[in-house]
C-alpha cells in the first residue's frame, strides 16, 4: 500500500478512536450508578489503549514505511466481557434514559469501527498491518457483542414493562 493512503488510514483510525474515547468518558462522567460508570469507565480505557497502539504505529510507519511488531499481543485473550456483564450493567441502565441512548450510539460507533478495521485487514499486503486490524477489529467486535446484549436485555424491558407483548 502506498505511504500516504496507509497513513490517511491510520489517521482516521486514531480519530475514530479518540470520538470513542471522548464519547464514552462523557457518558461515564453523566452517569449516576457507579457500575454504569464503570463500564462506559472501561469503554473508554479500551478506546485508550487503542490509540496508542494506533499513534505508536503511526511514527513507526511515518518514519521507517513499515508496521512494528509486538506493540500490542495479537493472542490476548479478552476478559471484557465477563467483567462488564457480572457487573450488573443491564439491570442498572433505564431503558429510554440517558444511558440506553449512549449505548444505542456506542453500537454504531463500535459498527464502524468493525467495519473499517475488517476493511483494512483484507486489504492489508503487510503481514503486521493485517496484523494490527484484525486485532483492532477483534475489540471492537467484543465492544459490539456486549453493547448488542445490553441493548436487547433493554429493549426486552421495555417491552415487558408496556406489555406490548400480543400473546
Amino acid at each position: 500500500m502506498e505511504q500516504t493512503g496507509t497513513l490517511e488510514i491510520l489517521k482516521q483510525a486514531i480519530i475514530l478512536e479518540k470520538r470513542g474515547h471522548a464519547f464514552y468518558q462523557n457518558v461515564a462522567k453523566q452517569a449516576k450508578d457507579d457500575a454504569v460508570k464503570s463500564f462506559f469507565e472501561a469503554m473508554a480505557k479500551e478506546e485508550l489503549s487503542h490509540i496508542k497502539v494506533l499513534a505508536a504505529q503511526f511514527k513507526e510507519y511515518h518514519n521507517k514505511g513499515i508496521f512494528q511488531a509486538d506493540l500490542f499481543d495479537e493472542n490476548e485473550e479478552i476478559h471484557f466481557t465477563l467483567s462488564i456483564l457480572d457487573s450488573g450493567i443491564k439491570e442498572k441502565i433505564a431503558a429510554a434514559g440517558f444511558e440506553a441512548a449512549a449505548i444505542s450510539a456506542s453500537i454504531s460507533m463500535e459498527q464502524r469501527a468493525v467495519k473499517i478495521y475488517s476493511k483494512q485487514a483484507e486489504k492489508a499486503v503487510d503481514p503486521e498491518e493485517k496484523k494490527l486490524y484484525l486485532w483492532l477489529s477483534t475489540w471492537e467486535q467484543v465492544h459490539l457483542k456486549v453493547l448488542m446484549e445490553i441493548d436487547k436485555e433493554l429493549m426486552d424491558q421495555v417491552w415487558s414493562d408496556n406489555s406490548f407483548w400480543p400473546f
